[in-house]
């Protein structure tokens, strides 16, 4: 079971960024820095399936990691850490490529939540072979799957993925893969 009552970044009431526990933030909706990166290899997107004890969206499909920085970590460093503690990669060189606004309501445990991020993204290209170590706290399974076949999938059945994956893709894939060899998809 993955702590919910952890202190993250975000901005309360007054506009002051201090560290509040996560479950009241996505309770509120308040808005809140997060950190989103895809790895990319070849014409292919890494996925990862959340994890079933996951507070909100558990079950969803989603990229290939996404979380919250701690209190004064830069976000780079963020998307290296979590990289690694979810799905066990390591050593990959992350290229920020740009910052997204979105809020959406996600799914929780007998609740409904908000999400309501500022994100850094992050693009990553994987080589061949790419081991990984998944923690099943966090990830239930990954998939490589390529842009066309992953839009494919959200047009057929939108709820088995995150609210934050499918505003990506409509919104902010042109951002995300115009230097990858996926662009030819956007």
């Amino acid at each position: 079971m993955e702590p919910i009552d952890l202190p993250i970044p975000a901005w309360g009431a007054d506009g002051t960024l201090r560290p509040l526990g996560k479950l009241a933030v996505h309770r509120q909706g308040l808005r809140h820095p997060a950190v989103s990166v895809f790895v990319l290899r070849g014409q292919e997107i890494l996925i990862q399936q959340r994890a079933a004890g996951k507070y909100h969206t558990p079950g969803l499909w989603a990229n290939t990691c996404c979380t919250h920085p701690n209190w004064g970590e830069p976000p780079a460093d963020c998307a290296v850490r979590r990289l690694g503690e979810e799905v066990g990669i390591t050593g990959l060189d992350l290229r920020h490529v740009g910052q997204v606004e979105y809020r959406a309501e996600v799914p929780g445990k007998g609740e409904m939540l908000t999400e309501h991020e500022l994100v850094e993204v992050f693009v990553g290209e994987a080589g061949w072979p790419l081991d990984l170590e998944l923690d099943p706290a966090e990830v239930a399974a990954v998939r490589w799957v390529s842009l066309d076949a992953l839009r494919s999938e959200i047009a057929a059945k939108p709820v088995a993925f995150t609210p934050w994956l499918r505003i990506y893709l409509d919104r902010h894939a042109a951002m995300i893969f115009r230097s990858s060899e996926i662009a030819g998809s956007v």
